[in-house]
């Protein structure tokens, strides 16, 4: 029987994967802090995790997976009085553009899309449980976590000391024991938004830092400890780390880093082009904008393209590349249109590389593999099974190619019509040098021809 393996950053090595309860398992995944729209390496993470909860969905009975929504963060706070717009517009409108735009990458929600707003109580019963053991302490205002009081502190991340202060991302403030120290609540002034708590701070009133978030509603939704945590590679620290301690150190859990989450899963960083994705270089990739210019499905399969823990350099090539592998697939299943497919499973080279730590290159190669067999039901079949393990193929295939169904498109129809009558007058006089020019001509037009068994069919191409 194959088995999933699964590379663990916590112990820095492929691990079989081994459910605490093989009769549910139980993931989460950070999601995104919603105040602008989400960038293309924010999709490769949801694309990432929506891989690996259908994976997991494909081999155990029950599977909640979780996915949270911080909406209440400096960057919202900052995005409202730049505005003007209420934090809460702003937060439903960019959680709905989120969901929307994740979609159409072939993203399935999580079983639960939590929002921090609606854990404050299990936040502040956590902050409690760490000061009331000697983990956390009020200071000016603040409740901070104190570092040193967890000696397996950098565990998974594996930072040194003095790369820990480095790599905080937070200023060294004199309220702090520790330069480590991180916020696990902090004041909220009369036009921010704040929860009452039983900390005296601004009498009582304020709001979580960012780390005690995910610690809560992971804890609340799925128990601990429960099977896997994880996101992008850029939030083991100091994110992920924080996590762990405050979630470990509120249950007495000193020496089991594992009490929290057994595995850890993270995926590599997106540049664009061969540089870090930036503003300031006019490389910063919406999705929302991408999603207008290309095909969902191409863009997934660009994500896919590279290994989840490899880096995944993006660049114009690439999305051409698998929009062109998409439509291969596509000119197979429609020349399949009239077949009945035959159910089958996922084949087995598709499956034994996804089992193999997601190993989506490979497992593209094996599909595409596939395009050497003759046309048959049981390969119509093999592709949809895979297709939608992997989050592709599911567009009707006429569709796809957009053979004579767009009437919208900005061409001359009874024009294309004409010319395809001499082309068939052409090749029936075996006149090629006239066929090839036609098709010529209405490339140059955007409009591709393929010769089929029922006839030359068109499309319109970018």
């Amino acid at each position: 029987m194959l088995e999933l393996q699964l590379y663990n950053s916590l112990t820095r090595k492929k691990e079989l994967f081994v459910p605490l309860d093989s009769d549910h398992v139980r993931i989460y995944a950070c999601g995104p802090t919603v105040y602008s729209y989400a960038h293309i390496g924010n999709a490769r993470m949801a694309v990432v995790f929506d891989l690996l909860s259908r994976m997991l969905r494909k081999i155990y009975p029950k599977v909640t997976y979780v996915s949270n929504i911080t909406d209440v963060d400096d960057k919202i706070i900052e995005a409202s009085q730049k505005t003007g717009e209420p934090i809460k517009t702003i937060t439903e409108k960019y959680t709905r553009i989120y969901n929307e735009d994740m979609s159409a990458l072939g993203v399935n929600l999580p079983d639960i899309q939590s929002k921090a707003t609606e854990h404050i109580g299990e936040m502040i019963v956590l902050i409690e449980a760490l000061i009331k053991r000697g983990h956390a302490y009020e200071s000016d205002g603040h409740v901070l976590f104190n570092v040193p009081s967890f000696p397996a502190y950098g565990g998974l991340s594996g930072r040194s000391r003095d790369e820990q202060i480095a790599g905080a991302r937070v200023e060294i403030a004199s309220y702090k024991k520790d330069p480590a120290d991180f916020v696990l609540w902090k004041p909220s002034s009369d036009n921010e938004p704040g929860w009452n708590s039983p900390w005296d701070v601004n009498n009582g009133r304020g709001r979580p830092g960012w780390h005690i978030e995910c610690s809560a509603m992971a804890e609340k939704h799925l128990g601990l400890p429960f099977d896997i945590h994880g996101g992008g590679v850029d939030l083991k620290f100091p994110h992920h780390e924080n996590e762990i301690a405050q979630s470990c150190c509120a249950h007495g859990e000193l020496n089991d880093l594992a009490s929290f989450s057994k595995y850890w899963v993270h995926n590599g960083f997106l540049t664009v082009n061969g540089e870090k994705m930036s503003k300031s270089l006019g490389n910063f990739l919406l999705v929302h904008d991408l999603i207008k210019q290309i095909p969902g499905e191409a863009l997934r399969l660009t994500l896919l393209s590279a290994h989840y823990r490899q880096p995944l350099d993006w660049s114009e090539d690439k999305v051409s590349q698998s929009k062109r592998m998409l439509d291969r697939f596509y000119h197979r299943l429609n020349q399949m249109n009239d077949m009945v497919s035959e159910k089958t499973d996922v084949p087995d080279a598709v499956y034994s590389a996804l089992l193999d730590d997601l190993n989506t290159p490979k497992a593209i190669a094996a599909l595409n593999s596939l395009l050497k067999t003759q046309n048959s039901p049981e390969l119509k079949g093999q592709l949809l099974a895979a297709g939608e393990l992997l989050g592709l193929l599911q567009e009707k295939p006429k569709e796809w190619l957009g053979y004579e169904t767009n009437i919208d498109i900005d061409v001359d129809i009874a024009l294309i019509e004409t010319l395809l009558q001499e082309r068939k007058k052409a090749r029936s006089n075996k006149d090629f040098v006239r066929s090839d020019e036609i098709r010529d001509e209405l490339l140059t037009q955007g409009i591709e021809i393929e010769d089929t068994k029922d006839g030359a069919k068109w499309r319109k191409v970018n």
